[in-house]
Order: structure tokens, then C-alpha cells, then sequence
């Protein structure tokens, strides 16, 4: 038997009042992003991971109207080191200096930057570590991505022309 929450209740009235339309809603501000931001072209393995989970977020171009120009940076720091010396953990910190820049006039440019870290283990074989860090990379890249897309989306309602 359902039972339905006495708080919900209360609370879908309070947010139809206060002007709540879901982002990507019939006449919500994220849906003039989907399919209108372009990124340049990947020059190596984690800009590539990055621009596509910006396009699985965003969609695909297909009428650009903004075009997201991205700077990456990525260090590995040893945090795991032995009595011998020998470093057994790597962090992998990533920065994303980013842009929206209208392709036409009347549009607000955004920009801002994203930071995170991933971690992984370098001890077992050689293609054991070389995968796990492989897979750090890749993480990072979406998390990097998967930020600079909720910033846009939740300022979308700010630079829509």
C-alpha cells in the first residue's frame, strides 16, 4: 500500500511557488545549452575523455550557438612512499581552466575552473599500474567535466540569449 510523504506534500506547492522549473524542463534555461556548445578538437587521450563527457552531458553540436575552450593541466604526486623510497600510491590532480564564448553577439561570455584528484595504487605488475593509471586519468577527466558542465547549466539561465 502506498503511503504518500506528508513533507513532499508540502514541499511541491512551495517550490511551483517559488518559480522551480526543472534545467533541462520544457522551459527550463539548460535546454538552450543541449546540442549548441562546441569544444575544440582533443590533442591526446584525456582531453579526448573530457570533451566526450561534456558532449554526453550536453550533447552533440549540431547548431553551436557557445563554444567551450578548455585548458588542462595534470601533475602526479607521489603520497605513498616506503622506507626504501619506493612510492606505492600516486595522486593525479587535474585543473580545467575554462571559457564560454558566444558565437554570436547579444550572449555573456562564463568562464571559471575545476579541480579534483584521483588516486591510484602503483604496486603489482607493470600492466597493472599502467591501467590503474590509465583508469585515474579517465576518472578525472569526467569528474573535471561532469563540474564544468553543471556550471554551465546551473548559470544557463544567466547567458541564454
Amino acid at each position: 500500500m502506498w503511503s504518500p510523504d506528508r513533507r513532499t506534500l508540502v514541499l511541491l506547492p512551495l517550490l511551483a511557488a517559488c518559480g522551480f522549473t526543472p534545467a533541462y524542463g520544457p522551459a527550463g534555461a539548460a535546454s538552450a545549452l543541449r546540442n549548441r556548445v562546441s569544444t575544440g578538437e582533443p590533442t591526446d587521450r584525456a582531453e579526448f575523455d573530457f570533451v566526450r563527457q561534456i558532449e554526453e552531458r550536453l550533447g552533440r553540436p549540431e547548431a553551436p550557438f557557445w563554444r567551450l575552450d578548455y585548458t588542462i593541466r595534470l601533475s602526479r604526486e607521489g603520497v605513498a612512499i616506503t622506507t626504501e623510497n619506493a612510492v606505492t600510491r600516486f595522486n593525479l590532480i587535474g585543473r580545467a581552466d575554462w571559457k564560454l564564448v558566444p558565437l554570436v553577439d547579444g550572449a555573456k561570455p562564463l568562464q571559471g575552473v575545476s579541480e579534483s584528484f584521483t588516486s591510484w595504487s602503483a604496486t603489482g605488475s607493470t600492466v597493472a599500474v599502467l591501467a590503474a593509471e590509465e583508469d585515474a586519468e579517465q576518472r578525472l577527466m569526467r569528474i573535471l567535466a561532469d563540474q564544468v558542465s553543471t556550471r554551465l547549466i546551473a548559470a544557463a539561465a544567466g547567458i541564454a540569449p
